[in-house]
């Protein structure tokens, strides 16, 4: 597993070279517990929680297009729904984690190598912008133990970064991959990096298209039904200065995508570009990290409503939503030999609108209008930690504030204290979340089901206690953690009626939820060759009336169990998933349901490698939703290709 930086030493490693196989030559034991999750490179605030990091190694065994399949292994990750993000509809794709439920809008923080990979408008995330292949890690956080991110962190934060370039001077490498799969799929990646001296230059472009699966079922299946189909390009280029003590970055990134939604007439698109840049100085006590952003796009989307013999469909609107977002953060750590601290403030502004067509029943204009607004986020954080004998401290406290005169307080508060392979921890934290500009301005639909907006939503507020503790041994590491969270005015989709061919729904806040369980994660090598993995999450969430929170099943496992030959990895995992409540009613049940994938590489030469993967091995039918008809997710998906990663010196 490549290292990172902790807030005592701030010192980046590089990220491994991108060779497309491990091998048991170089497959490494046992990892020690991790302690700290980085927000950007050399930035890192240590933690008294459970962390999860997964490695380009790891990220690669498991199959998946985008990374929010490959970390649905992560236990209690999860999607607004149990759709994969290929299919799904992009403003369904906030994340989920410890059973908190997500609406749109996510309650998780992803960062992409330091800046917001979460839509300024809505929240959610466009996965398709980032590809796995060039992921060199990823770091998981559950729960808001740490200051330092924000209102979006209330459920936790989860950190992407690309792979740094090779330290050698004067190397130039290029790679480049092809996949081809059933139902039409082709993905085709290549890229560029030249490291020269103390700069680098790295370019890379992926495109996808697929003919996509049919997201309801077979008997329910009439003459409107098409395929859900993806097509995207997600382009990327960045320019790295790698000092002794000064380090800058300039990244620029775009997507362009198109969806059809599984009907004639429903389809949506988007398009967005992100310019990003660091910078960070070293001294030998001290460092200073600055990051800004600036992000705009366009969502465009349309909406139908269909009888309940699917045999006709009539457009009712179609949406424009035009947004920008700005933004970034200023880091300052101080490292005494018994005590550390970090303090900072970052900015966030976003602006966008909701602009809407309606149509009549003879297909004539009927109304337009036009909704959207303003928001200017600021908070001032700190963080510390130090020791008192054989136990760590860490207290931290943020002042964030969220316009229109709101600002709010959060304290954390924890210790760890460990004795050789024995780590125990406990934290204590107060998080919210502001209602996202798509919560508060638009409306949409998802088949017959319309949710309406509600611009007098209040800030959702979380109040979180965790304890647990790992076991790291020479061939194995074991964690455990017990978890209670209380939520107030938690944001959800209120029922207002329901009936065989229109579901009418709302955001409201709730009273309030309480979500409390534990996570269980395993990891164990049983020989050089061979390693065994297993999580678990216990979820018991539910709202003040004592129903069930919609979209969060109580009961979440995954396993999986990887080979090592010496040019060939073979992984094999199985992820299931206890029943769940699509609505705020429990009315409509989403069954149980576990999905087995295989995803093996073969390295046939140095710089060349063959891969095949199937996803839903078993071909198991999954439903994701009632709209009112069922959804489902994806059947049986297989790909294989070829990847190529070769240096020119």
């Amino acid at each position: 597993m490549s290292s990172i930086c902790t807030l005592s030493t701030l010192s980046a490693q590089p990220a491994p070279s991108p060779a497309p196989a491990a091998t048991a030559a170089n497959t490494p034991p046992a990892e020690p517990v991790q302690t700290s999750i980085t927000i950007v490179e050399k930035v890192a605030a240590e933690a008294p929680a459970s962390l999860t990091i997964l490695d380009s190694r790891r990220v690669q065994q498991v199959p998946g297009i985008n990374l929010d399949d490959r970390l649905r292994m992560v236990p209690g990750f999860s999607l607004f729904r149990r759709s994969s993000s290929l299919a799904a509809h992009p403003t369904t794709q906030g994340i989920s984690l410890r059973g908190l439920g997500s609406t749109g809008a996510s309650r998780t923080l992803v960062l992409w190598d330091g800046v917001p990979l979460n839509d300024p408008f809505g929240g959610w995330v466009y996965w398709t912008r980032v590809s796995p292949e060039l992921t060199g890690r990823v770091e998981v956080s559950r729960g808001a133990s740490t200051s330092l991110f924000g209102d979006r962190a209330m459920a936790g934060a989860i950190t992407l970064f690309t792979r740094e370039p090779e330290r050698a001077s004067h190397t130039r490498a290029l790679f480049g991959s092809y996949e081809a799969g059933n139902r039409g799929t082709h993905q085709a990646e290549a890229g560029y990096a030249n490291l020269f001296g103390r700069i680098g230059l790295t370019a890379s472009a992926r495109a996808y298209t697929t003919d996509g699966y049919y997201i309801v079922g077979e008997r329910f299946r009439g003459p409107v039904d098409r395929e859900a189909n993806t097509r995207f390009v997600a382009p990327t280029a960045r320019f790295d200065y790698l000092g002794t003590t000064q380090r800058f970055f300039a990244k620029v990134d775009m997507l362009i995508e198109d969806r059809v939604n599984g009907t004639s007439l429903l389809r949506n698109s988007t398009s967005l570009g992100t310019l990003s840049a660091h910078y960070t100085r070293d001294w030998s006590r001290d460092g200073l990290s600055f990051t800004g952003y600036h992000s705009r796009g366009e969502f465009r989307s349309n909406f139908s409503t269909i009888p309940a013999n699917r045999l006709t469909e009539r457009i009712t609107s179609i949406q424009s939503v035009p947004s920008l977002g700005s933004g970034g953060a200023a880091y300052w750590r101080h490292t005494e030999s018994r005590w550390t601290s970090l303090a900072g403030l970052d900015l966030v502004r976003v602006s966008g609108r909701s602009l809407d067509t309606f149509y009549g029943t003879t297909g004539l204009v009927t109304a337009r209008t036009d909704a959207g607004g303003d928001v200017f986020h600021r908070g001032f954080f700190g963080q510390f930690n130090g020791n008192a004998g054989p136990v760590k401290i860490f207290l931290g406290a943020r002042e964030h504030f969220a316009g229109s005169g709101r600002s709010f307080f959060s304290p954390n508060a924890g210790l760890t204290t460990g004795r050789g392979p024995w780590r125990a921890r406990f934290s204590a934290y107060r998080s919210f979340r502001a209602p996202t500009l798509n919560e508060l301005y638009r409306e949409f639909r998802a088949g017959n089901a319309i949710t309406r907006a509600n611009d007098q939503l209040q800030p959702e507020t979380l109040t979180g206690v965790e304890f647990g503790g790992d076991y790291t041994g020479e061939n194995g590491r074991y964690s455990l953690t017990f978890f209670r969270n209380s939520l107030d005015n938690l944001v959800g989709n209120i029922t207002l009626s329901s009936s065989p061919t229109q579901i009418i729904r709302q955001r409201q806040n709730i009273a309030s939820a309480l979500a409390r369980g534990f996570e269980l994660d395993l990891r164990r090598r049983l020989h050089r060759r061979f390693e065994l993995e297993g999580n678990y999450l216990f979820a018991d969430s539910r709202v003040a009336s004592g129903l069930r929170t919609p979209q969060v099943a109580k009961h979440y496992g995954s396993a999986q169990a990887t080979y090592f030959a010496d040019r060939t990895l073979i992984s094999a995992g199985l992820r299931s998933s206890d029943f769940q409540f699509d609505d705020d009613l429990n009315t409509f049940r989403l069954p149980g349901y576990a999905a087995a994938h295989l995803s093996i590489r073969h390295q046939i030469t140095p710089v060349l490698a063959l891969q095949a993967v199937v996803e839903n091995l078993l071909d198991r039918e999954i439903l994701t939703g009632f709209t009112p008809v069922p959804a489902i997710a994806a059947p049986r998906l297989w790909r294989i290709g070829v990847r190529y990663s070769g240096r020119v010196f």
